[in-house]
Protein backbone atom coordinates (compact mmCIF):
# COMPACT_ATOMS: atom_id res chain seq x y z
CA UNK A 1 0.00 0.00 0.00
CA UNK A 2 1.40 3.25 -0.86
CA UNK A 3 1.54 6.13 1.32
CA UNK A 4 3.31 9.45 1.58
CA UNK A 5 4.38 10.76 5.17
CA UNK A 6 5.03 14.65 5.83
CA UNK A 7 7.82 14.18 8.14
CA UNK A 8 10.11 16.26 10.68
CA UNK A 9 13.25 13.66 10.96
CA UNK A 10 13.59 15.86 14.31
CA UNK A 11 10.19 15.24 16.09
CA UNK A 12 9.68 12.30 17.99
CA UNK A 13 6.06 11.53 17.09
CA UNK A 14 7.31 11.80 13.55
CA UNK A 15 10.18 9.41 13.81
CA UNK A 16 8.11 6.94 15.53
CA UNK A 17 4.82 7.17 13.03
CA UNK A 18 7.16 6.73 10.24
CA UNK A 19 8.77 3.64 12.06
CA UNK A 20 5.13 2.04 12.62
CA UNK A 21 4.39 2.28 9.36
CA UNK A 22 8.17 0.44 8.01
CA UNK A 23 7.06 -1.99 10.88
CA UNK A 24 3.88 -2.91 8.68
CA UNK A 25 5.49 -3.38 5.39
CA UNK A 26 4.07 -0.11 4.29
CA UNK A 27 5.37 1.47 0.71
CA UNK A 28 5.72 4.98 2.35
CA UNK A 29 7.13 8.32 0.43
CA UNK A 30 8.53 10.47 3.11
CA UNK A 31 8.23 14.65 2.44
CA UNK A 32 10.30 16.66 4.52
CA UNK A 33 8.11 19.48 4.61
CA UNK A 34 10.88 21.58 6.29
CA UNK A 35 12.88 21.26 2.78
CA UNK A 36 10.16 21.09 0.36
CA UNK A 37 7.14 23.37 1.28
CA UNK A 38 4.02 21.77 0.73
CA UNK A 39 1.74 23.99 -2.11
CA UNK A 40 -1.20 25.70 -0.91
CA UNK A 41 -2.83 22.93 -3.30
CA UNK A 42 -1.27 19.88 -1.52
CA UNK A 43 -2.12 21.78 1.77
CA UNK A 44 -5.78 21.55 0.67
CA UNK A 45 -5.91 18.05 -0.59
CA UNK A 46 -4.55 17.31 2.51
CA UNK A 47 -6.83 18.90 4.62
CA UNK A 48 -10.15 17.57 2.63
CA UNK A 49 -8.21 14.05 3.47
CA UNK A 50 -7.98 14.70 7.49
CA UNK A 51 -11.92 15.93 7.01
CA UNK A 52 -11.61 17.83 10.01
CA UNK A 53 -10.96 21.74 10.55
CA UNK A 54 -8.10 23.36 8.99
CA UNK A 55 -6.88 24.73 12.72
CA UNK A 56 -6.12 20.81 13.35
CA UNK A 57 -3.27 20.90 10.83
CA UNK A 58 -1.58 23.85 13.02
CA UNK A 59 0.50 23.94 15.65
CA UNK A 60 -0.73 26.68 17.03
CA UNK A 61 1.34 26.87 20.35
CA UNK A 62 4.26 28.38 17.62
CA UNK A 63 4.23 32.00 18.49
CA UNK A 64 3.79 32.83 14.87
CA UNK A 65 0.54 31.07 14.64
CA UNK A 66 -0.35 33.74 17.98
CA UNK A 67 0.11 36.78 16.32
CA UNK A 68 -1.20 35.58 13.38
CA UNK A 69 -4.78 35.06 15.73
CA UNK A 70 -4.60 38.01 17.79
CA UNK A 71 -4.85 39.80 13.84
CA UNK A 72 -7.49 36.92 12.73
CA UNK A 73 -9.42 35.45 15.85
CA UNK A 74 -11.43 33.39 13.62
CA UNK A 75 -9.67 32.44 10.47
CA UNK A 76 -11.19 30.53 7.25
CA UNK A 77 -9.67 28.04 5.68
CA UNK A 78 -8.49 30.08 2.93
CA UNK A 79 -6.50 32.39 5.48
CA UNK A 80 -5.38 28.90 7.43
CA UNK A 81 -4.26 26.90 4.30
CA UNK A 82 -2.38 30.49 2.98
CA UNK A 83 -0.84 30.88 6.63
CA UNK A 84 0.53 27.04 6.11
CA UNK A 85 2.26 27.82 2.53
CA UNK A 86 3.64 30.94 4.07
CA UNK A 87 5.31 29.24 7.11
CA UNK A 88 5.35 25.60 6.88
CA UNK A 89 6.71 24.52 10.01
CA UNK A 90 3.48 25.57 11.54
CA UNK A 91 2.57 21.99 9.73
CA UNK A 92 1.17 19.55 12.58
CA UNK A 93 3.23 16.22 12.25
CA UNK A 94 3.37 14.23 11.33
CA UNK A 95 0.85 13.98 8.21
CA UNK A 96 0.09 10.50 7.03
CA UNK A 97 -1.81 10.12 3.60
CA UNK A 98 -2.89 6.83 1.97
CA UNK A 99 -5.40 7.71 -1.32
CA UNK A 100 -7.88 10.43 -0.61
CA UNK A 101 -7.66 10.14 3.57
CA UNK A 102 -5.16 11.35 6.15
CA UNK A 103 -4.68 11.58 9.46
CA UNK A 104 -2.16 13.08 11.64
CA UNK A 105 -0.15 11.25 13.75
CA UNK A 106 -0.92 12.55 17.87
CA UNK A 107 -0.56 9.86 18.46
CA UNK A 108 1.15 7.74 16.36
CA UNK A 109 -1.23 5.09 16.31
CA UNK A 110 -3.91 6.94 15.06
CA UNK A 111 -2.21 6.44 11.41
CA UNK A 112 -2.91 2.94 11.51
CA UNK A 113 -6.65 3.37 10.66
CA UNK A 114 -5.38 4.60 7.28
CA UNK A 115 -3.65 1.26 6.40
CA UNK A 116 -7.74 -0.75 7.07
Amino acid sequence: MKSRIYHNPRCSKSRTTLALLEERGVDVEIVEYLREPPLRATLARLLDGLGGAALAMIRTAEPEYAAFARARPEPTRDELLDLLAALPHLLQRPIVEVGKRAAIGRPPERVLDLLR
